[in-house]
């Protein structure tokens, strides 16, 4: 019998239906898994300080990369970092629908547009297209609030989200008068309420797969809580295909929160797992600096675990057993839990090393009972 590791997680909602495009290896849609993306915050043109984010942010768990095009510099860097990024590049492009063609030229894995900004856009969409065919490009439709066809604009009064689904089934209408249909769309708002809601309406009326997205989300607390609320809506209700979690923090914090945001809907396996209480006055144990102590001790650890750290016996002994391991510290000491077992009591000083420890042990035990008689 093997030892898993890690709480059951919940069961995972089922998804819309919807077709299948190939960003580089990446599936998106199409039942494939949602995939997390970022975009770096260099110059593009600064090719090795972007390839070393880009680094950065595979390493944190990142799927995808969008990476900007706002100048000639910046798309003829984009053939290098596309040939030497570990994960499928996509060029970012507004105003210019010349660097459209040459993203595409550069061996882009996907080109994403902003049709509401890019100067006489309509026009070009036949030549984008064919290009764009003939390489196998796939073109994401990225609607903004900020950004939306003055047109548009000038007919709803304001970025409603009925206004925003217009616009991008529009400029999908446009490339599929030519046949291509290798889209994906997001409909990006600030304001999660009209942006669940415009994602909503656009889920009823194609079957594109979708980009999620809350545009300029904020800083670290509030961008994570503002996309956790609207991607939790949406994913839940099987709507989304790939995330980008927006926020003015480093990129690799966006990925994290992605990550996060998934596994809690059990819609990608979790890895570590602290459960810790938030401290009172029971507390005999400085709760915060043990729990930094923990995660940071389990950084990199490479099996899913749920660590419980308690800091008093009201709710301390209880959650400790309903995790993989735990701690339930006071006085000095700590009385470590396994699989809701106490195995035993060590001094305060001793309780990270000693998860650390029990941890290989259930690692091990589940490697050697996992192997094939």
């Amino acid at each position: 019998m093997t030892v898993s590791l890690g709480m059951p997680a919940p069961p995972a909602p089922a998804r819309r239906a919807s077709r299948r495009v190939m960003v580089g290896d990446v599936a998106v849609g199409g039942g494939a898994p949602v995939s997390v993306q970022s975009m770096t915050t260099t110059v593009t043109a600064d090719v090795n300080a972007t390839l070393q984010q880009i680094a950065e942010l595979t390493a944190a768990g990142c799927e995808i990369v969008r990476v900007a095009c706002p100048s000639q510099d910046d798309a003829d860097a984009l053939p290098q970092i596309a040939r030497k990024s570990q994960i499928p590049v996509i060029a970012d492009i507004h105003f210019q629908p010349k660097y459209v063609f040459a993203a595409i030229d550069a061996g882009c894995a996907a080109v994403r547009v902003n049709p509401g900004n890019i100067k006489k856009f309509d026009d070009k969409v036949r030549e984008i297209a064919r290009a764009a065919a003939a390489a196998g490009t796939p073109i994401r439709i990225g609607v903004n609030a900020g950004s939306l066809d003055p047109r548009l604009l000038a007919k709803h009064g304001r970025a409603t989200p009925e206004a925003l689904v217009e616009s991008a089934l529009w400029e999908c209408s446009l490339f599929e008068e030519h046949g291509f249909t290798d889209l994906k769309i997001s409909v990006k708002h600030n304001d999660p309420v009209i942006m669940v809601n415009a994602y909503r309406l656009l889920a009823q009326r194609c079957d594109y797969p979708l980009h999620l997205g809350v545009t300029e989300a904020g800083p670290l607390v509030q961008g994570s809580v503002k996309s956790a609320v609207a991607f939790a809506q949406l994913l839940a209700d099987g709507i989304g295909d790939t995330i980008r979690v927006s926020l003015s923090a480093p990129p690799v914090e966006e990925i994290k929160v992605g990550i996060q945001i998934l596994a809690s809907l059990g819609l990608r396996e979790r890895s570590l797992e602290i459960v810790s209480c938030p401290s009172c006055g029971r507390a005999q144990v400085d709760v915060h600096r043990l729990t930094e102590e923990v995660l940071a001790a389990f950084d990199g650890f490479p099996h899913p675990l749920r660590v419980a750290v308690m800091g008093c016996v009201v709710n301390g002994p209880g959650e400790a057993r309903e995790a993989d391991l735990g701690v339930s510290a006071g006085n000095g000491k700590g009385q470590i839990f396994v699989r809701g077992e106490v195995v035993r009591t060590v001094p305060e000083s001793r309780i990270v090393e000693t998860l650390i420890e029990e941890a290989s042990r259930l690692a091990e035990a589940r490697d050697t009972e996992g192997k094939p008689a």
